[in-house]
């Protein structure tokens, strides 16, 4: 019996023998392969190093508690020199990944066919977003095999061929979007299998045939766009199946007959419908006017005709958009067109008068109406009428608005009127011009006189700005902004919005956390809609123009309520920058743990790379205006997310004013923050960026947005011991939890340089987004390279390198100036002595005057940019 025990006991010790070596085995081919795919994809080494770790520092890998990966995300990742030269869908290496079940490669340049490996090794994925990735040829059959996938993106590719039938056996499928390809052929009857999906999307493809009545059996579908094919037939009535709908895009097709009631009598939840641009005719069904919850309706350009109803008695359609126009609507418009956001009845037959006031938020034109402008002609409005064997009423004040003619007897005074009224014009006219010069003159002694005296006062980087993006005039387009939620989900997400769940009490709004029925954290802007007016707007329309990974990843929004308005952002795990740099000890008495040197550098590279894409890749440069500590997201892996963007707006004007324009322009003593009378440049934000900077280097985070005395006082305490010559002055300021070596105590030095040159107190001395991003990736080659400079000079402007920028501002910020001959530089006293005349405000003209044209000719060599 005992041999027994002991052979079982042998057994089992060499089973656990055996496991252990597998997995070690298992965990070396899974590291070889993702050096495979670093190779193959040409990833930089400073987003997966080959000596780290990849489960704890490499981007974008997620591991297991065991070590074996299961998810990739290479969206965020850029390419090297060399890697972009020759990008290609190089992933092979993956098939060693067999535990895969997310890989996301959104936006990273993949050209070429997707590869089989995907349906045929790694069967558990469960996420597939290929999303604008360049890839050409057909969609495999053989994605059909990934039992597990519950997402499946490929949108904006050049994806030709037809839609596999295969995809119909994802059972698991939720999310299916191939929009914005180049596909072809009907669309699959075997969709209908997939009972899961809550999203459907192949809009913008060239997709043939007719509308599979087979979809109204999807019971969990939320949205379905259709649009931008060459779909025919009639939109079959399954669809009315769709309890759960809120959004429906069929437009941009040639669909064509009527619209059956029961086609909207189980739309209970629908939002959005838009069939514009087909060939649908006859009236619209009645059940349409009573969907409670229609917040936007499109459908225009078709033949649909009839008499509206009196739509003004529903409550629920107050503040929607409904657009009717170029159909055979006719009869009198019994509507209050103030009811609605926006309402667009033109190119229809009505007649009558319209009742109450006709606003913007409406358009008439080209009907039959009365007293009204820009309408079609009598005989063409008879003709329509007499057809439709509907009476018409004619009248003398036809299609011309309620004007009063003169009568002969009264046109020589009228005429006396006008030339007093063009003789006073002249007049004015001239005597204006005479006072504007006058006052032009006035300034530009006033404002030389000013620059005589007030060289050290702060001006302004330019005139008071308004929440108005150079882009906000156009539509928003909702339907590709994210998750159009309800506020049931809303609610349930929060838990009513109770007090436990509050994360605090924002300018713009009160932020909540949250919970998603599918486990997924959020966070809830709730905006108070009478008191912050349209803020939940400016953020609406910066996510549907801007997209880049150091943003906050913006979720979706609910717009149902009047007075309340929702934003859901995906909850960054560390929340922001000044609540994450002192973390709260595990057990009572122990001092916080403060952020490391490495993790704060990171943090500030991270978001001078969201700051430069605002500034220099969006068109116009977006401002963000609310800059601190506060506003830097922090995700599991401490990476940068931007948020608070209820403040944003495009940057004003040039960004060279002309001469008469910075004339104009009054100094003022100081720069105030959005809640003031804040700048639209992209200098105010570098400005609120330098002290982000000074708050890492000193730990003293929030106090850059502390009252103007506060800040002043600490700046004229923290500048002084900034300074290029002398490091050892920096141990004055620095964090004392900061533990650092000498290589780490130059970083610091280097980002307080940094930090000093966007705070110059005049907005055209500061350096570029662009630069500081430069600049803080190199930290060490700021010091270094500057104080190993030689002594010879140059006196050609080299604002083309980054260095030359950031240097070039520091001369502008501070009174330390290069003015020695041969090797000589200042000593230590005349630094000291420099930091704090510039504290003081102190600049003479023959430094500025150095400080222009004197740069080190050795910083020119940092021009060259390096990839790896």
């Amino acid at each position: 019996m005992a041999s027994w025990v002991i052979a079982l006991e042998l057994i089992w010790f060499l089973g656990l023998l055996f496991q252990s070596a597998f997995a070690q085995l298992a965990l070396k081919s899974e590291r070889t392969a993702l050096l495979g795919l670093r190779t193959s994809l040409g990833l930089r080494s400073r987003d997966w190093p080959r000596k780290a770790d990849p489960c704890t520092v490499w981007i974008g890998v997620q591991c297991r508690s065991d070590g074996r990966v299961v998810g990739i995300n290479v969206s965020d990742l850029q390419r090297t020199r060399r890697g972009r030269l020759d990008p290609r869908f190089a992933v092979d290496s993956l098939t060693n990944l067999t535990q895969l079940t997310h890989f996301n490669a959104s936006g990273f340049s993949l050209p070429g066919q997707i590869p089989d490996l995907f349906g045929q090794k790694l069967v558990k994925l469960q996420v597939l977003d290929l999303s604008s990735c360049s890839i050409t040829g057909p969609i495999p059959t053989s994605l059909g095999n990934l039992a597990n996938l519950s997402v499946l993106d490929l949108s904006r590719n050049t994806i030709n061929g037809v839609i596999p039938s295969t995809l119909g056996l994802l059972s698991r499928l939720i999310v299916l979007d191939l929009s914005k390809n180049l596909i072809t052929g009907s669309i699959p009857l075997s969709f209908s299998s997939i009972n899961k999906l809550t999203l459907i999307d192949l809009s913008s493809n060239s997709l043939s045939g007719s509308i599979p009545p087979s979809l109204g059996t999807l019971s969990n579908l939320q949205f379905l766009n259709l649009s931008n094919n060459s779909l025919s037939g009639s939109i079959p009535v399954q669809l009315g199946g769709l309890s759960r709908l809120v959004e429906i895009d069929l437009s941009l097709n040639s669909l064509s007959g009527g619209l059956d009631d029961s086609l909207f009598s189980g739309l209970f939840r629908v939002q959005t419908v838009v069939f514009s641009h087909n060939g649908l005719t006859g009236g619209v069904p009645d059940a349409l006017w009573r969907v409670p919850g229609l917040r936007f309706l499109d459908i225009s350009y078709n033949n649909f005709t009839g008499i509206l109803p009196n739509l003004s008695s529903n409550a629920n359609f107050g503040y929607a958009v409904f657009n009717l126009s170029n159909n055979q609507f006719y009869g009198v418009v019994g509507l209050q067109l103030g009811r609605f956001s926006f309402i667009d009845l033109s190119s229809n037959y009505f007649q009558g008068k319209i009742i109450g006031e006709i606003g913007r938020n409406s358009s008439l034109t080209q009907n039959c109406l009365k007293n009204s402008s820009n309408q079609r002609t009598l005989e063409d409005c008879k003709l329509f009428y007499s057809d439709k064997g509907v009476q018409f009423d004619s009248f003398d004040s036809f299609g011309a608005p309620n004007v009063t003619v003169p009568t002969t007897s009264d046109s020589s005074k009228t005429s006396n009127r006008k030339l007093t009224f063009i003789l006073v014009g002249v007049l004015g006219g001239v005597g204006f011009v005479v006072v504007l010069v006058l006052c032009l003159v006035f300034c530009l002694y006033k404002c030389r006189k000013d620059v005589g005296q007030q060289r050290g006062t702060t001006v302004s980087p330019g005139p008071p700005a308004e929440n108005n993006l150079g882009f906000a005039g156009r539509p928003i387009n909702f339907s590709g902004l994210g998750e159009a939620f309800t506020y049931e989900q809303i609610l349930l997400a929060t838990g009513d919005f109770s007090d436990s769940n509050l994360i605090k009490q924002g300018h713009s709004g009160d932020l909540f956390r949250g919970i998603l029925g599918d486990g997924a954290s959020i966070v809830v802007k709730r905006i108070d809609v009478p008191s912050k007016k349209d803020s939940y707007m400016v953020e609406l329309s910066i996510f549907s123009k801007a997209s880049h990974t150091r943003l906050v990843p913006f979720l979706g929004h609910c717009l149902e309520k009047e007075n309340e308005k929702f934003l859901v952002y995906k909850r960054m795990p560390n929340g922001d920058l000044l609540n994450s740099l002192y973390r709260k000890p595990k057990e009572a008495g122990e001092n916080p743990q403060s952020l490391d040197w490495i993790t704060r550098l990171k943090i500030a590279i991270g978001a001078a790379e969201g700051l430069s894409y605002l500034h220099h890749e969006c068109s116009p440069p977006i401002v963000h205006r609310d800059v601190q500590a506060s506003s830097i997201l922090l995700d599991d892996k401490f990476e940068v997310r931007l948020g608070s963007f209820s403040e944003a707006c495009a940057q004003e004007g040039d960004s060279h004013p002309n001469v008469i324009s910075r004339f104009l322009r009054r100094p003022q003593t100081s720069e105030q923050g959005p809640s003031g009378n804040s700048s639209a440049t992209c200098s105010y934000d570098v400005h609120c960026f330098g002290k982000v900077l000074l708050e890492l280097v000193t730990g003293k985070l929030g106090i850059g947005k502390s009252d103007e005395a506060t800040v002043n006082e600490w700046l004229e305490h923290t500048l002084p011991c900034i300074s290029m010559y002398e490091k050892e002055l920096m141990m004055k300021i620095i964090d004392p939890s900061l533990i650092i070596d000498e290589d780490l105590l130059e970083e610091v030095w280097a980002m307080a340089i940094v930090a000093k040159s966007c705070l110059n107190p005049k907005p055209s001395k500061r350096p570029l987004m662009k630069y500081i991003l430069k600049a803080l990736e190199n930290p060490l080659k700021v010091v270094r390279e500057e104080n190993s400079s030689s002594g010879r000079l140059r006196t050609t402007s080299s604002r083309r390198s980054w260095n030359a920028s950031i240097f070039g501002s520091w001369r502008h910020s501070s009174s330390e100036i290069i003015a020695f001959p041969g090797s000589m530089r200042e000593g230590p006293n005349a630094s000291k002595q420099s930091a704090v005349a510039f504290a003081q405000g102190e600049h003479s003209a023959s430094n500025k005057r150095l400080s222009n044209d004197v740069y080190p000719e050795d910083l020119l060599e940092l021009e060259r940019p390096k990839d790896d």
